[in-house]
């Protein structure tokens, strides 16, 4: 696509036709290299993410750098999106890096300061042309450097998702139903009826968090309930890191790096192509030439 776009339009385009994108937190240049690879190869559109701990442990410049060289390299759009920050200047950093959507997670302080502290960053955000997502609710489970106990949990309102929408001008939002960060301890309790509430409430792109081991049949409903985003994050760390101790068991001796990040991309590429049969957008990247 020879630039990297705004997840705006992207999941708007999900949304209008039903189907998700897939959103891949990546933490070295061979995960990136390994989604962007299974982007292209199923012709999907990508959103890759990083924490704030990635960012903070890499360089937002070295990040937008390798995003940027792998969507000149590719056919299928890719988006680079900054997830949950607190941190308002570390967002316009990113920003004015070229990051082309950042996530404002403001869920932790009341209603009336989330409203204020995103509509703060949509201002900018919307003057250089980049998508701006807010949580509403709290997530449970672990994210980076933010806890969110399962009792602090909290189930985003349908009716203050509506307000929030109008207040802010926010493009994406994340409503809490139920999902949580991390791996499943048992089986997810997803909210559909809100989720359903929601979707017909408000007509922006719903974005679905803690995707790492949801059902199949949980994840197709969300999207058809308007989940136009499905962030992946924990799922793709363990495959990574699986593969490449499955090398150390087999040869503790070894030493060059590329033995054991050949296997770990590839089991990376194998599980983000999963997700992506999974979301819906496989051959979509067709929708954005």
């Amino acid at each position: 696509m020879s630039h990297l776009i705004s997840s705006t339009a992207m999941l708007q385009t999900a949304r209008k036709n039903g189907y998700g994108i897939t959103a891949f937190n990546v933490h070295t240049l061979e995960m990136l290299q390994a989604v962007v690879d299974a982007a292209e190869e199923l012709q999907a559109p990508l959103i890759l993410q990083t924490t704030v701990g990635t960012v903070k442990h890499l360089g937002p410049d070295y990040i937008v750098a390798a995003a940027a060289t792998a969507a000149k390299r590719s056919t299928v759009p890719i988006a680079l999106h900054l997830d949950h920050c607190t941190d308002y200047n570390l967002l316009i950093q990113c920003i004015r890096e070229g990051y082309t959507s950042v996530m404002i997670d403001a869920s932790m302080h009341p209603f009336e300061e989330n409203v204020r502290r995103t509509q703060e960053v949509v201002k900018v955000a919307a003057a250089a042309g980049v998508n701006v997502e807010a949580e509403l609710g709290k997530v449970g489970g672990v994210e980076d450097d933010i806890v969110v106990a399962d009792e602090d949990a909290l189930l985003a309102d349908p009716d203050e998702c509506v307000k929030f929408a109008e207040l802010t001008g926010v493009p994406t939002l994340a409503p809490a139903i139920g999902t949580a960060h991390g791996i499943y301890k048992g089986e997810p309790n997803i909210a559909f009826g809100k989720l359903e509430q929601i979707f017909a409430k408000v007509d922006l792109p719903l974005v679905l968090h803690g995707g790492s081991g949801i059902p199949a049949d949980q994840v197709k409903r969300c999207v058809a309930l308007g989940m136009a985003k499905m962030n992946v994050a924990t799922e793709l760390r363990i495959a990574f890191s699986n593969a490449i101790k499955a090398v150390f068991d087999a040869n503790p001796e070894e030493n060059d790096p590329r033995k054991y990040m050949v296997p770990a991309k590839a089991a990376v590429k194998e599980l983000a192509q999963a997700k992506m049969h999974l979301t819906g957008c496989v051959g979509r990247a067709k929708d954005f030439r």
